[in-house]
């Protein structure tokens, strides 16, 4: 990847990948420390969507890192609207040291990347959420130490949480299966890099309609929502159309006896995931919620860190 941007695990090289997630963990060993990477740094988060867990870890990473964060909220930016990507970028650029933006459209995070004159990370994007994809990698290899030999079960729709885990999964030799409905599966030009990806790593790429054929024989099965934020207005038909796709207790039996169960959250119980699997002992949904801090650590350290 550039040196100075982080837009998507399609740019990290797979030695890049193991790096960030070792220094991630080195990060959660000693999680209680605060430490001097970012002292005299100052981040500014540039959302565009509200957040829970996005807001949160990069806030109290900035701040046990001993750097200062600024929150930008929609309403004060109005990115696209009230001022141009471009001017936002070179604005922000003589006041901070790094940008993580949350955008809908990803090419806004594109834009501003392109004309930032310091570090952007990308924290969301319609196309890409890749500090998810790198807690997800921790997630997993928390559990199961390596990647070799494990089968990510992804079931659900084909969106930005699904494109960054199937690149990461690519890159580092995890094979995944990808369950959607008709008509929500990954984009085309996702699949294809995966793909470009995976012949170098060995990763086995499975793309199917059936959750069953997806679950089969998996040690992770990953749920996400239905609807996402934006996706309200087809909130009928989605739920119609996933009908189905629920991870529920006949389903994890087709998966490995050790399986365990990850989802991005926020969760809708019930609906993508039944209550006794999302609470079950299999589920890791809130140790992977907690290394989106560890990862963020690493990311923010690489780009802009202060070196000895």
């Amino acid at each position: 990847m550039k040196k100075n941007n982080f837009i998507s695990i399609k740019d990290l090289t797979p030695k890049t990948i193991l790096s960030l997630l070792k220094v991630a963990a080195q990060f959660k060993k000693n999680k209680k420390k605060c430490t001097p990477e970012l002292k005299g740094k100052s981040v500014g988060l540039l959302f565009q969507k509200p957040s829970n867990r996005t807001r949160v870890s990069f806030e109290i990473a900035i701040w046990q890192m001993g750097g200062n964060c600024i929150y930008l909220s929609p309403e004060e930016i109005d990115l696209g609207k009230r001022e141009s990507a471009a001017d936002v970028a070179r604005t922000l650029s003589r006041y901070l040291d790094c940008i993580v933006a949350r955008t809908n459209s990803h090419q806004d995070v594109v834009d501003l990347a392109k004309w930032a004159e310091i570090p952007v990370i990308n924290g969301l994007s319609d196309l890409t959420h890749p500090c998810q994809g790198l807690a997800d990698l921790l997630s997993i290899q928390e559990k199961f130490k390596n990647f070799k030999g494990v089968t990510v079960a992804y079931i659900g729709d084909g969106n930005n949480v699904c494109h960054s885990l199937m690149l990461g999964c690519a890159k580092v030799g995890l094979n995944i299966h990808i369950a959607s409905p008709k008509n929500y599966e990954p984009f085309l030009e996702m699949v294809s890099l995966a793909k470009d990806f995976a012949k170098g790593s060995g990763t086995k790429i499975l793309l199917t309609n059936s959750p069953q054929e997806a679950v089969k024989g998996a040690q992770v099965i990953y749920a996400d929502v239905w609807v996402s934020m934006g996706q309200e207005a087809d909130s009928k038909k989605r739920l119609k159309d996933f009908q189905g796709f629920q991870i529920n207790k006949d389903l994890v039996k087709l998966a490995e006896e050790n399986y365990i169960f990850m989802h991005c959250l926020p969760a809708h119980r019930d609906l993508e995931v039944t209550t006794d699997v999302i609470d079950g002992k299999h589920s890791v949904v809130f140790d992977q919620a907690e290394n989106r801090l560890h990862v963020q650590k690493a990311v923010l350290e690489f780009l802009v860190g202060n070196r000895k």
